[in-house]
């Protein structure tokens, strides 16, 4: 349990601060209001170093089914435990979702965009093109689970001190391949907290896109697949 509790505090804490600074951004009347990619990568990178620090020692610091299952296939970790892993980062990107809907609750009031209501919960494509949309999400995962991989290459999972370097390649990847998809890399990230913008009661909010749905859960997964298979 402490293993599962970890997964699901360790991956709260990362949309908390993730979906937390894309709202600080996006929504109307907030003091980062049009602030810029830069901020929200920026806070990512800042959320993912958090999420890892404070989850290591209990679970690993997964945070992410993609790597989870990359580090099954890599036989770093026990495919035993994968549901486990994967059920609490779910668990965790819903109740982050929900904390920061709360903490952004006027300001969300105040937005009548309903694009940017849906960016804060989930990623969305620049230009829709289903196949190039996966295909970005595939290598931007393959980058970030190769990274991971060889951080972890003497250990079985991250440790507290893998949580700085960890940081920079998610930051690399926001930067330099977040453009296209808005880099979910992470199927919990995206899944998760689309699901709490399809239930919470948030006022104008359009669609939550299920359309374009799978592609941040498919995506992340092949990508973790392929990035084990090479590190073998």
């Amino acid at each position: 349990m402490t293993a599962f509790i970890g997964e699901i505090v360790g991956t709260a804490i990362l949309i908390i601060l993730g979906d937390g600074v894309v709202a600080n951004v996006l929504l109307n009347k907030t003091n980062g209001f049009n602030s810029g990619w830069i901020v929200i990568t920026t806070g990512w990178a800042m959320a993912v170093f958090t999420g890892v620090f404070i989850s290591a020692p209990s679970s690993g610091a997964h945070l992410n089914p993609a790597v989870t299952i990359a580090l099954a296939i890599a036989g770093k970790f026990s495919w035993s435990l994968v549901p486990e892993y994967i059920l609490g980062q779910m668990l965790g990107a819903m109740i982050g979702a929900f904390i920061v809907w709360i903490a952004y609750k006027q300001h969300f009031d105040a937005t009548e965009n309903a694009a940017n209501k849906l960016a804060v919960f989930c990623t969305g494509p620049a230009i829709r093109n289903p196949f190039y949309n996966l295909i970005t999400e595939i290598v931007g995962t393959l980058v970030f689970a190769i990274a991971v991989l060889h951080i972890v290459s003497h250990t079985d999972s991250l440790g507290s001190i893998s949580a700085l370097p960890v940081a920079f390649v998610v930051f690399g990847v926001g930067l330099s391949l977040g453009g296209p998809t808005g880099y979910a890399i992470n199927p919990a990230r995206d899944l998760g907290p689309r699901l709490m913008h399809a239930i919470l009661p948030i006022k104008g909010k359009g669609t939550s896109d299920w359309q374009h749905s799978w592609i941040p859960v498919i995506g992340p997964i092949i990508g973790g697949v392929i990035a084990a298979l090479f590190f073998k």
